[in-house]
């Protein structure tokens, strides 16, 4: 069986019912994201439990082989050959963070996937795939991986689920052309898309979380 993954974890309430999975990029660790909790300034009746799961350390063959934290290998910049094992291998480890929220009593359309890069490749990979309506997909600086299989694996449950996607215009280790064409790839299959794009590199700024607030609180308003 895949191992568990370690985690962290932030509540902006007691008893969350709603949850962010949100999953780091290349080379970092689940503390990343960590300090923009605050910054996303949400509101007091917003119950939300934030869980920041570090990836496996193991070789990236881009980096010479070096082991780092990875959701899976890279061999070239800009697209080409693809991990394949590695990207679904992350994508089961995902889905038991997700059934974790599930056994605490989180609804599954009450669940976000996140991720900024290849975090955010996995967010959208096991999110579009997945077995349960999700409440959505925060995509950032990111592309969609394994994009010709998608058709055929996609899930009914979530054949409609709205994606945020933010890129910065100037990021040279994702070009936002190769953002722009995975969005064209999930419109032409139906997917409710919300573009934004920043000037800015391979990063997040403040207007973007700003934007991310927003977006969150459309799809987890604070229950009544």
């Amino acid at each position: 069986m895949t191992p568990a993954l370690e985690a962290l974890e932030l509540e902006t309430a007691p008893a969350p019912d709603a949850a962010v999975i949100w999953l780091h990029g290349l080379g970092a660790d689940g503390h990343d994201f960590e300090p923009v909790v605050p910054e996303l300034r949400l509101p007091d009746a917003a119950r939300v439990r934030f869980v920041f799961p570090h990836a496996p350390v193991r070789p990236v063959t881009l980096n010479m082989g070096m082991p780092m934290r990875a959701w899976y290998d890279i061999y070239q910049l800009g697209g080409g050959r693809e991990d394949g094992d590695g990207i679904r291998a992350s994508q089961s480890q995902v889905e038991r963070l997700i059934a974790r929220e599930r056994a605490r009593g989180v609804a599954a359309q009450r669940i976000v996937l996140a991720g900024f890069s290849q975090g955010g490749a996995i967010a959208l990979h096991t999110a579009l795939r997945h077995g349960e309506r999700l409440a959505g997909i925060l995509a950032l600086s990111t592309y969609l991986p394994l994009a010709d299989a998608l058709a055929q694996e996609r899930s009914d449950a979530n054949g409609a689920l709205p994606v945020f996607m933010a890129h910065g215009g100037f990021d040279d280790i994702i070009p936002v052309e190769r953002a722009r064409q995975s969005r064209a790839r999930l419109e032409a299959l139906g997917y409710p898309v919300a573009w934004r794009e920043y000037p800015m590199p391979h990063a997040v700024c403040a207007p973007e979380i700003a934007d991310i607030a927003a977006w969150l609180l459309t799809r987890l308003a604070p229950s009544p």
